[in-house]
């Protein structure tokens, strides 16, 4: 930079550099935000048991053409599903990606009215970055399950009469650091270590009809904290000039985890829920279970796309092996036979570009499209409505879930590097579908909004 007179100037390279940290600090502030906002936005009973619902994040673009990402090699893309994928990053590029949601979830059990809500999420963030010919990394938060429930109804005994409420929230969410390298042409191999870690809180509320009569909260809290590692391949065989077939693999080992269980039972005046800061009246029980065992599962995932310089279709199965993991009973009540299903997901997906090189917007706009199915890893206590007053379990149920996603990917251009940047819209919907008579329909509609960042960061630069 140099001044002359009332003149200043200022050159290419500090102009660069101020560019870099000022994408530094957004990068800061939104991984931040992030962190503080990542446990927001479920309404969900079949949140109740388990881990909560599992989030299954898909990065910017692949959610709408139906999660796919085992087989998927974009130079400009981050692809956190498959680690392998980030070696196909060029030697000066960063890429940033952040993610947000809206959801309308509609309940029904064709018994009562059926019920909406509506929620947010800031869905994930993450970055990625060469560190030397052929060797990519990446970084980032994104959640890996969620919690958040709240209904009851009345009951009654042969003395009293009251109202029991069942609440909970909480999740788990990783962050994660990952690396990958292209050893041979067409081959790559990564891994991500990822720090899984949350908090849980489920609780029953019982509220007496008596208007002086104490509120009675059974409560129970665990924090989790553990590694997570995933191993990708993947292997590139090009048909022809701008046409070839990726196919990729994933596994995760299981996790073997211990967390300390703390269970309460107390009095409240007023209910805890509506006035958090309420101190309990009195105390009945305290307690902790200590370093009690917690598992999740081997995953093992793969996937294949065709791609060439207009289209891309791809497909993948992932299958995670939940049966008979170890899980503390005091939480839910059930066996370890009866408490998990291992499942198997599909996802199928097709992306059409006119001309990604043409100067016409229009045509460099990206349409995608996508379908999903996949089985709940969790079993219900399901009860018969019309025998509430024995208490009795009538059986077990689950659901299967079918998803159908639509999106847009719009490119804006950087003409001073050559880059494109993206900006992804998605719609989807979703349905949760029971297999046993008393459980409730869940349809899910949701918009995501993501944001693809490329910029030249790594250009050494022939002039001052």
């Amino acid at each position: 930079m140099k001044q002359s007179g009332q003149e200043l100037v200022i050159y290419p390279k500090q102009m660069n550099i101020r560019k870099k940290r000022f994408s530094l600090l957004i990068a800061f502030l939104t991984i931040t935000t992030v962190i503080l906002a990542q446990q927001v936005g479920l309404n969900s009973p079949y949140s109740r048991y388990g881990y909560g619902l599992l989030s299954n994040p898909t990065p910017s673009g692949s959610e709408a053409m139906g999660g796919i990402g085992y087989g998927l090699r974009r130079s400009q893309q981050v692809n956190w599903i498959n680690p392998a994928s980030y070696s196909r990053i060029d030697t000066l590029t960063f890429i940033f990606d952040m993610g947000v949601s809206g959801h309308l979830a509609r309940m029904n059990d064709d018994v009562n009215e059926a019920r909406d809500y509506y929620n947010g999420n800031f869905d994930y963030v993450a970055m990625q970055f060469p560190l030397f010919r052929n060797v990519g990394a990446s970084i980032g938060l994104l959640p890996y399950s969620k919690m958040g429930y709240n209904f009851g109804g009345p009951r009654s005994t042969s003395s009293t009469q009251y109202y029991e409420t069942y609440r909970g929230s909480g999740g788990l969410s990783q962050v994660y650091a990952g690396i990958a390298w292209e050893f041979m042409k067409n081959i790559s191999i990564g891994v991500n270590i990822s720090y899984l870690f949350g908090d849980y809180s489920r609780s029953s509320l019982v509220t007496p009809n008596h208007a002086s009569a104490l509120l009675e909260e059974s409560k129970y809290s665990y924090s989790f904290k553990e590694l997570k590692y995933d191993i990708g391949v993947q292997y590139t065989y090009p048909l022809s000039r701008g046409r070839s077939v990726t196919v990729g693999a994933v596994y995760s080992p299981k996790l073997n985890a211990g967390a300390d269980v703390n269970p309460t039972e107390m009095l409240y005046v007023n209910d805890p829920y509506e006035n958090p800061w309420t101190l309990p009246a009195q105390v009945l029980k305290t307690d902790t279970l200590k370093n009690a065992s917690f598992q999740l599962p081997h995953t093992f995932g793969a996937g294949i796309s065709y791609s060439t310089k207009n289209f891309l279709v791809g497909l993948d199965g992932t299958y995670q092996i939940w049966k008979n993991l170890a899980y503390p009973d005091v939480l839910d009540n059930l066996s370890k036979s009866d408490r998990f299903n291992n499942t198997f997901r599909v996802n199928a997906g097709v992306e059409y570009v006119s001309d990604p090189f043409s100067q016409n917007f229009f045509r460099r706009v990206r349409l995608r499209g996508g379908l999903s199915y996949s089985n709940s890893y969790n079993n219900f206590n399901v009860n018969d409505p019309n025998n509430l007053q024995s208490g009795t379990v009538s059986k077990l149920g689950s659901y299967n879930e079918y998803g159908i996603n639509v999106g847009l990917g719009l490119p804006f251009r950087d003409y001073m590097s050559g880059y494109t940047s993206m900006i992804n819209i998605g719609f989807g919907y979703s349905r949760q579908q029971p297999d046993t008579d008393y459980m409730i329909r869940q349809d899910m509609f949701k918009i995501t909004v993501s944001m693809n960042i490329n910029e030249l960061w790594f250009l050494k630069r022939q002039f001052n």
